[in-house]
């Protein structure tokens, strides 16, 4: 039960972090979960429409866009027009965005990876199994 214990603080400590990040932005908290998932995405090579980000963020419709339009009014976003399918919207991050992110985040990031250089290949497969493990009991 420790473990689990830290992980829940863990979690609670880094939406804490993340609601900081909102509120000196002028964000919502969903903003940054927004941001979030398309920049995980976009590292997937995947494209995102507004849709499939409100169905990953628990969003109807209604809440999607206008989730995107504070994030496209703000300069975080942009909706780009599929080249082949001129109906299709996908949404993109713009590098504005991820500059702010790591400026806010960097640190904190700096400080997992200096964390995991510490462990051995078996230990970071424990580890990622762990996380991946939990990632899919929460789903």
């Amino acid at each position: 039960m420790e473990i689990v214990h830290l992980l829940r603080a863990v979690a609670l400590d880094l939406g804490r972090h993340s609601a900081r990040f909102a509120q000196s932005n002028g964000m919502h908290p969903t903003d940054v979960r927004a941001l979030i998932a398309l920049m995980d995405a976009a590292r997937a090579g995947e494209q995102t429409t507004a849709g499939h980000l409100g169905s990953v963020l628990g969003l109807n419709s209604a809440g999607s866009t206008a989730l995107l339009d504070r994030l496209e009014r703000a300069g975080h976003v942009r909706r780009v027009r599929d080249a082949r399918d001129r109906r299709k919207v996908t949404v993109e991050v713009d590098e504005q965005a991820v500059t702010l992110g790591w400026a806010h985040f960097g640190p904190l990031i700096e400080r997992a990876l200096g964390l995991l250089r510490g462990y051995d290949e078996r230990e970071l497969a424990a580890v990622r199994n762990f996380l991946s493990g939990m990632r899919k009991a929460a789903d």
